[in-house]
């Protein structure tokens, strides 16, 4: 994590959906307060050894400049209020909307390659960011 770095983001760089939000938040990031890493980049398992991989690739991961590990929409809400952007977001983790929203989370990330080839046409890209994986 670089000085300005206040969450890293641990993102599926073969999904169009997880790519098309990393792009819009890299997009709205202008302070660099966000660090987004690709789990397929071929690094990033020396970089990150406390990462799971395979955890990862089911439920976003992230971890903030504390050091403290962040999953699923934790890491949504926290990167988006950091870039100022989706404010309304915060909702999603009020006590008696999280479980709620953790739940569709779940089911979101267990099914978006399916989700993703209904609404992109593509279960999988790869490469999609340029990233060396």
């Amino acid at each position: 994590m670089t000085q300005a770095t206040q969450l890293t983001v641990f993102y599926d760089g073969r999904c169009p959906l997880c790519v098309k939000e990393i792009r819009a938040l890299k997009q709205h990031d202008a302070a660099g307060l966000l660090q987004l890493e690709n789990i397929h980049a071929k690094d990033v398992r020396q970089r990150y050894p406390q990462l799971d991989p395979t955890a990862a690739e089911k439920i976003l991961h992230g971890i903030d400049a504390n050091g403290e590990w962040l999953t699923g929409l934790d890491v949504t809400v926290k990167a988006w209020q950091l870039v100022k952007r989706h404010r309304w977001l915060r909702i999603l983790r009020w006590p008696l909307i999280k479980p709620l929203a953790d739940m569709f989370y779940r089911f979101f990330a267990r099914h978006r390659q399916k989700m993703a080839f209904l609404l992109t046409g593509q279960r999988h890209c790869d490469r999609c960011l340029g990233d060396d994986s």
